[in-house]
């Protein structure tokens, strides 16, 4: 019966350490390092999955997933991410943005679906492209053939540099502006939503 009363105690260790075996395999697997350029959300309305745990979201226009690389004491713009070719506005995959609601940008209706945003930077301005291709690394697969829109936008001086590339969408009086930030520059895609 002493068997019995200190067999229990045993089992019931090891159950909620859980099978040592299974332990010994869980610490075998070898785990991604954190990135250099970590993935980021943003979404419109600004804040959206909290303001939709408290009810006062609204209605979901657009999330954009992108990674942002640090400036790390490096020149950017005409050098790590050079002038007149298209850039994955970011690091690591290139930035997908989701619409959950057909919005217009530069004048063209645009239906709800995922999409691809590309930058082409110039020292004035940035073409940004909105492609059809999806779940592409980098640049590396753009084809121009799989554009939706191309649209220039002009380029704004920072008074402080930023150290990492930043994307939010700020409310604007016509729906949204997507201000991408980097170093010491700026720029900003208007987005309308409503009315279409």
């Amino acid at each position: 019966m002493k068997k019995m009363f200190l067999f229990i105690p045993v089992l019931a260790v090891l159950l909620l350490l859980g099978n040592p075996g299974s332990a010994q395999m869980q610490s075998k697997s070898e785990f991604p390092a954190l990135a250099a350029s970590p993935m980021e959300m943003t979404y419109f309305p600004v804040g959206y999955p909290m303001a939709n745990i408290r009810g006062t979201a609204g209605t979901l226009v657009a999330r954009v997933i992108y990674c942002r690389p640090q400036k790390k004491g490096r020149e950017i713009f005409g050098k790590l991410v050079p002038y007149g070719q298209v850039w994955r506005l970011g690091a690591n995959e290139a930035t997908e943005l989701d619409l959950y609601t057909p919005v217009t940008i530069a004048g063209q209706k645009i239906p709800e679906g995922r999409y691809t945003l590309y930058a082409v930077p110039q020292t004035d301005k940035w073409t940004i492209v909105l492609s059809k291709q999806k779940d592409i690394w980098g640049a590396f697969g753009y084809k121009q053939s799989e554009d939706i829109l191309r649209t220039d936008v002009p380029v704004e001086k920072l008074d402080q540099p930023l150290e990492a590339f930043t994307m939010v969408f700020e409310k604007s009086a016509n729906g949204a502006d997507l201000v991408m930030a980097w170093d010491d520059v700026k720029t900003v895609l208007p987005i309308q939503t409503g009315g279409m």
